[in-house]
């Protein structure tokens, strides 16, 4: 059974994809896309030398130019903050007098237990705070 050469390349592009499936690096999926127009340049009928050439080529025309693309869009994402790391920096207001022990405020609509960071400092009702940092269920006020 004589198999041709562009069977062999299309054999090579899914040997070349199952790399890609199970460990998400998409260089494989690069070179499988070399071997299928590898495959494509056998099939029109030139040598293997010619095959070999166009394959090297566009495996390594397409990782030049599409890697750094999907680089600077993975880069560029916004990060954003949710949860508690998203309540350091607003401000509140102080709903009952807030020390070193405790007291209360309002941060973002909700009712929190609060504490100075220096232990002698005050805020009184009504007053601004920044928040330092959240600790357990307690925002750290300056």
């Amino acid at each position: 059974m004589d198999i041709d050469a562009w069977v062999w390349w299309l054999i090579g592009a899914v040997g070349l994809g199952i790399p890609l499936v199970l460990t998400a690096m998409p260089e494989f999926g690069m070179l499988s896309a070399g071997a299928i127009a590898g495959a494509v340049t056998a099939a029109l009928g030139p040598g293997v030398v010619a095959q070999v050439v166009v394959f090297a080529v566009v495996s390594v025309a397409l990782i030049a130019v599409v890697r750094p693309i999907a680089a600077r869009h993975r880069d560029g994402r916004p990060q954003y903050v949710t949860n508690v790391d998203a309540l350091r920096g607003r401000q509140a207001v102080v709903l009952e007098r807030v020390d070193g022990n405790g007291g209360r405020i309002k941060l973002a609509g909700e009712v929190w237990s609060a504490r100075a960071l220096d232990a002698d400092q005050s805020f009184e009702p009504g007053q601004q705070v920044d928040v330092v940092e959240i600790d357990g269920a307690t925002a750290v006020v300056m």
